[in-house]
This record gives structure tokens, sequence and C-alpha cells, in this order.
């Protein structure tokens, strides 16, 4: 009988804990509303997320997020009414200073156009990434991001039940994982502001749902200034609750339309 040595024991058992950790997106913490850019309008988006406590272990050769900053450039541009195009390149400033690439994204995301509805707006983004195994263990990857969105003058409502899928690597015969999404904000009478909270989720591959310790669940309370014509800014903290999930992230989006004109 083969005897396995203290080392082994602790691999196993980080590889056992840690093997479907951080399929939640570290670099792009956003629930999508429905909206598109205007046909020939670029935007430009900076997303940064701070991991202040988080998991310590992975499977290597993927890196624990604990004290990660993630700094994600996103451009777009609307092509027609209902649809837009657009990327991501993604940065990462590791616990130890070290700063470092973390891979790219392209997507493409289909909405109902303006006027379809006064309170409904639906859609689809489909994207697919290529990032180092540093940052994800399988690199290739492809994610279909459904959208329901209801707002008023008051409330404004989405859920993305986000299906994420491997395409090589270690995870790429477990087939797709369900990651749902979802929003709840109030538009603050007379500040110009929104806060409620945003919901994000790995439930594991649809073969076979994850334990609950072993799924990531967060809650972020969020403000979202509404003030500035075509500025976005959406800044939240988020806690875990589950063992699976980083204990408490931070997040701010700051992004910006330019006029047609």
């Amino acid at each position: 009988m083969t005897r396995l040595t203290p080392s082994a024991l602790v691999l196993l058992a980080v590889a056992s804990t840690a093997a479907d950790a951080f399929a939640v997106d570290p670099f792009e913490i956003q629930v999508y509303d429905g909206t598109a850019n205007a046909p020939g309008v670029p935007g430009l988006e900076l997303h940064v997320n701070y991991v202040a406590s988080g998991v310590k272990t992975a499977v290597p050769p993927e890196l624990p997020q604990d004290r990660q900053a993630h700094l994600t450039l996103e451009p777009s541009i609307g092509v027609l009414s209902w649809w837009e195009l657009g990327g991501y390149f993604e940065t990462a400033l590791r616990a130890d200073g070290t700063f470092d690439y973390a891979g790219v994204k392209l997507r493409s995301k289909f909405v109902t156009p303006p006027g379809w509805d006064a309170h409904w707006r639906l859609g689809v983004n489909v994207e697919v990434s290529l990032l180092p195994e540093r940052y994800d263990r399988d690199r290739w990857g492809t994610e279909l991001r459904p959208i329901a969105a209801w707002e008023n003058e008051r409330w404004q409502f989405a859920i993305n039940p986000i299906v994420d899928t491997s395409l090589a690597g270690p995870d790429g015969s477990a087939g797709p994982r369900f990651e749902p999404a979802a929003m709840a904000v109030y538009k603050l009478p007379m500040a110009s502001l929104s806060a409620g909270l945003e919901y994000y989720a790995d439930l594991g591959p649809f073969g076979g749902i994850l334990p609950l310790r072993e799924q990531e669940h967060y809650v972020f309370e969020v403000v979202n200034v509404l003030s500035v014509p075509r500025l976005e800014l959406n800044a939240g903290i988020g806690e875990g609750l589950t063992p699976g999930s980083n204990a408490l992230v931070a997040k701010v989006i700051v992004g910006y339309a330019w006029d047609r004109d």
C-alpha cells in the first residue's frame, strides 16, 4: 500500500477544495442591464476590483486571489441599435507587488432596440476569452450571458443567468457551468444616485452541481452615480457567503460613452 507524505496530503487537500474555485469572474464584476451603445458611438470602461480577503489556495498553475487587484479596460462600440461589440484587456497587481498581464476577451452583445418596450429590455452577450494559466488553468473559454432587465422611474432590476464553458484544459470535459448574477437598485429621490444589491454565484457544472460549501456566492452593496451625462460610475463592497468564496471584495467601474457628434 502506497503511503502519502505530509506534503502530498496537503496538495491533495488543496486540489480537492480549490479545483472548482474562482469561477466567478474576478476581473468583471458587473450585471448587464440590456443597454448598448448607439450605432457608431464608442465607449470605454475601467474595472478595478480588489480581493481584500480571499481564498488563499489554488490549484497550480493558478494563483490564489487573496489580496490581488484586477484592472480591466473594456472598449466598446455600437454597430446597430441592437448590436454592440467590445473587448477586455485584463491586468493584475499581485500581493507581492508584481504587475501582470491577465488575458484578453472579445464579446458581442445583442439587445432589444430602444423603444421596444417602456420597461423591459432583453438581450444576450457572447464572449470568448484567452487567459494565462496563472488566472485560468483552462486558458480558453466562452461565456453565454442571457439578459433580462426591467426599469421604471424608481427601480431597476436585472438578471444574467450566465453559462460559462471551458474549451480546453482540466475542466474542458466537465461541461458548462451555471453562474447566475442579478441586480436590484432603487433610484434615490433628489440625490441623482441609485443604491441596492448585486448578486453573483457559481454553482458548478450543470452535470454535477457542487456542494454548497464549494460554491461561490456573493452579495455586493452598490451605489451608482446618475447625474453626469454619458458617465457610468458604479462602486460596491461584496461579501462572500460560503467557504469557497472570497470573503471581502471591493469594486469600482468607471465608464464613458462618447456622443455620436
